[in-house]
């Protein structure tokens, strides 16, 4: 096991810039070697972030293929826009380094299976940093669920509900790619914050699969109502057509018979919630009110649950998950709750030891698949999509996740 793992860092917007500077340079035995970003500013600001960590100045350079040619790197992290995740990713594995991959939807079939036909020609392992799946209620419902609180699961919920509307109608000042893409396509864009967390509870690729998905789409109102405020009518995007409906709506059914409803809704005024549900034979699991509801034991209040709001505090001494017991002792550190923190350690811990990678390219592939997919669902009028099985059959076999 490596004591010391050489990282280069190739993507350094506002997400890759934060995570390099409270997720990567702090964590114990990572030397940040090299950074990469096709922009001279956020460049500079990668090089100031890891010499004021005091880490000796990396290599620098708008050419991610000096980082992959460099056989000092270990590893990469790729925190670039959403098209060149897949296509960095297997350049990444190619050239020998152990690969994260941030967070997208991809957009293709295709794309999908060199994610994982790469990685079978190589031997060389690829993960997703999904942090949602590290999530200390993501993780108390899981460990819950392993121990039959719910009974047999049967439906669970997930959404990325998040009014994102200043982020994307000044993308291009701030050099977003989300402006493209709401611009030029109608799909579910970012499954995996969703997927993600449901995928483990229901064991998607480890003894369970998902088969068929089914998208539909609202207008796409509310860009051009929030640019007509912000930015009046002689703004040229204001009069652009988006593409990206307001709220996407996607069900899928599983091989054990589970049934999924994952939501995209980004551009309307709204509160931000993951909608994490989970509903099974002997109760249920709600993110929005922090409720479980226990049969036999909350009945009485189906009637008048806002009081029962907020009970999942109640569970918490008994089901939280030991991970999240010992960060508790050992101190919550990283963006979005400490979850930032726990997938990068994950990551990082798997890499110095050559291990499998935790979220793998399986993974990385069925959950991203589902933004090409939705988007061809929604094309043909909400027909049911298959999604392929980029195991190859191993879902069967294959052990559950463990955090």
């Amino acid at each position: 096991m490596k004591e010391t793992l050489n990282v280069g860092v190739i993507g350094l917007g506002n997400r890759g810039s934060n995570l390099l500077e409270n997720c990567i340079l702090p964590q114990p035995g990572v030397k940040v070697v090299a950074v990469c970003d096709c922009y001279d500013d956020r460049r500079e600001k990668g090089v100031k972030l890891v010499t004021d960590a005091g880490q000796p100045t990396p290599f620098s350079t708008a050419d991610y293929r000096e980082i992959l040619a460099k056989p000092e790197v270990d590893a990469v992290v790729i925190m670039a826009s959403w098209e060149s995740h897949l296509n960095l990713a297997c350049e990444a594995m190619r050239a020998g380094k152990y690969t994260a991959v941030e967070v997208a939807g991809a957009y293709s079939v295709e794309d999908c299976w060199k994610l994982v036909r790469t990685h079978e020609e190589t031997g060389v392992e690829c993960m997703m940093l999904e942090n949602c799946c590290f999530g200390r209620d993501e993780l108390m419902v899981l460990n819950m669920v392993r121990k039959g609180v719910f009974g047999e699961i049967v439906h669970c919920q997930g959404g990325y509900r998040h009014d994102l509307r200043e982020e994307v109608s000044f993308g291009r000042e701030n050099r977003h790619y989300r402006f493209r893409n709401y611009l030029n396509r109608n799909c579910e864009n970012y499954p995996t914050h969703e997927i993600g967390p449901i995928a483990n509870v229901l064991d998607i690729n480890r003894g369970n699969r998902m088969l068929t998905l089914t998208s539909m789409a609202s207008k796409s109102a509310g860009l051009h109502e929030y640019l007509m405020r912000e930015k009046g009518p002689e703004y040229d995007a204001t009069n652009m057509h988006f593409a990206q409906g307001d709220v996407v709506t996607t069900m899928i059914k599983c091989a054990r018979g589970e049934t999924i409803c994952i939501t995209l809704d980004t551009t309307l005024p709204r509160a931000y919630s993951r909608a994490f549900h989970v509903q099974g034979t002997k109760g249920m699991y709600m993110e929005d009110n922090k409720s479980i509801f226990i049969d036999g034991k909350d009945n009485e209040f189906d009637y008048k649950w806002n009081e029962r709001w907020n009970s999942v505090e109640e569970y918490r001494e008994e089901y939280d998950h030991p991970l999240w017991k010992q960060f508790q002792e050992d101190g919550v550190r990283g963006g979005h709750g400490g979850m930032d923190w726990l997938v990068f350690h994950s990551f990082f811990n798997a890499a110095k030891a050559g291990a499998h990678a935790p979220i793998d390219v399986y993974d990385a592939a069925t959950w991203m698949s589902l933004s090409t997919l939705s988007e061809q669902s929604i094309s043909l009028g909400s027909m049911p999509v298959a999604i392929p099985d980029f195991t190859n059959g191993k879902w069967m076999e294959r052990a559950p996740w463990e955090p």
